[in-house]
């Protein structure tokens, strides 16, 4: 039967556009809309079958995060305040120009940093005044325990943009003990009694806090090389990237943790790369929390939290997802290029339990009267830890 003209404009206005239609279940919006938004997060406009009961959101963007302009680059955060199901880990992008510095610093929290473009100079102390220096790169880690001052400064040819993760979801970046805040709040005479110098010699120290400020690109790290009272024991940054990856046909996965980065006690992490139509595998993690950082691609997660509750999300490039401790998921690719993200702990190590391997480790029978799959189908069960698996 030919349609109306307004039904023909309806029909054209909705067609390019998700809508809350699954079936005959649902409608279209015929009050205000945001088209953009919903285009975002199709999976939560009509969700899956499955999808059941009401959920805390697991899903947020930096592009919605405040951001913090300063001469020499920006800092936007998501903590719990922006994501409240994320109560183990912080999370602030942050970006240097050329020479641009986040000023000396420390933290009541540890720092854990993932370079996602660019190249930066970090130096560090710890308590025993050991001195670290080291450029690093795309792919480049570094941990900073909680106490331990260090700076970043951007380098050549266009500074860096990177992703620092805080082992506390409370933490906040405005939170941080700088220097150019201490001496601003410290008077002068008492300045130079610590130092033994002229009270003139702090005449022109910021008489506020810097964060982030713009100075002259470093030279050659040999150049800036500090001995110190030696070098620190355990070195502050490691090249996740080098790392051979656990390659499967649907993807790669890189593990990092203490294991591996020595220094890194408080934050374990995972970087993975599905190719389109691949997923990562139904799993849960039975040590902590999970907070993921989606580097590119697109992607949909089903988390199941018991109680007959379940809820889809969809995540692209610059999102941030959360997974309460011990909640089942999987992550799969729903676009057409690799899907990269990274999986983040507060945990000294990585773990996690495969759907699978456990089934295919349990006793046929017992499966088989519980799920009614046939033997033929468990047959095909991997025994092996396949965390990405093929489309």
């Amino acid at each position: 039967m030919a349609l109306s003209k307004a039904e023909e404009r309806e029909h054209a206005e909705f067609s390019n556009k998700p809508l809350p239609i699954s079936g005959k279940r649902g409608a279209t919006i015929i009050g205000p809309t945001n088209p953009s938004r919903e285009a975002e997060n199709p999976d939560t406009l009509a969700p899956p079958r499955g999808d059941h009961g009401t959920m805390a959101n697991m899903r947020w963007s930096f592009a919605d995060s405040h951001m913090h302009l300063e001469e020499g680059g920006w800092g936007r955060q998501t903590t719990a305040r922006e994501l409240p199901s994320a109560t183990e880990v912080a999370g602030v992008n942050m970006r240097l120009t050329p020479g641009g510095v986040r000023e000396l610093h420390w933290h009541s929290a540890a720092e854990w940093a993932y370079m996602l473009k660019g190249r930066a100079r970090i130096t560090a102390i710890d308590q025993d005044g050991q001195a670290f220096q080291d450029d690093v790169g795309e792919g480049d880690l570094w941990y900073f325990p909680a106490g331990i001052p260090h700076s970043i400064q951007g380098l050549e040819p266009d500074g860096c943009e990177f992703l620092l993760i805080f082992d506390d979801g409370n933490f906040s970046e405005e939170a941080t003990f700088l220097l150019s805040d201490w001496l601003a709040h410290t008077p002068k005479e008492v300045l130079a009694k610590n130092f033994g110098v002229p009270e003139s010699a702090f005449d022109r120290i910021p008489e506020k806090d810097l964060w982030i400020f713009q100075a002259p690109v470093p030279g050659p790290l040999a150049a800036d090389r500090v001995v110190g009272a030696g070098p620190a024991p355990n070195t502050f940054s490691h090249r996740m990237l080098a790392q051979e990856p656990i390659r499967m046909k649907g993807g790669t996965v890189r593990i990092t943790d203490s294991s591996l980065f020595k220094a890194s006690k408080t934050i374990a992490a995972a970087l993975v790369e599905i190719e389109p139509g691949g997923m990562r595998e139904l799993h849960w993690h039975p040590n902590a929390d999970e907070w993921q950082y989606y580097i590119s691609g697109q992607a949909r997660m089903t988390v199941f939290a018991a109680e007959n509750n379940a809820r889809t999300f969809n995540f692209q490039a610059g999102d941030v997802g959360s997974v309460p401790f011990a909640m089942g998921h999987y992550i799969e690719n729903i676009g057409t290029t690799i899907l990269r993200f990274l999986e983040v702990f507060r945990s000294d190590h990585y773990a996690d339990v495969s759907l699978a391997q456990w089934l295919a480790f349990t006793p046929y029978e017992l499966v088989r009267a519980h799920l009614h799959i046939d033997q033929s189908v468990l047959s095909k069960v991997s025994t092996r830890k396949t965390p990405v698996v093929a489309g």
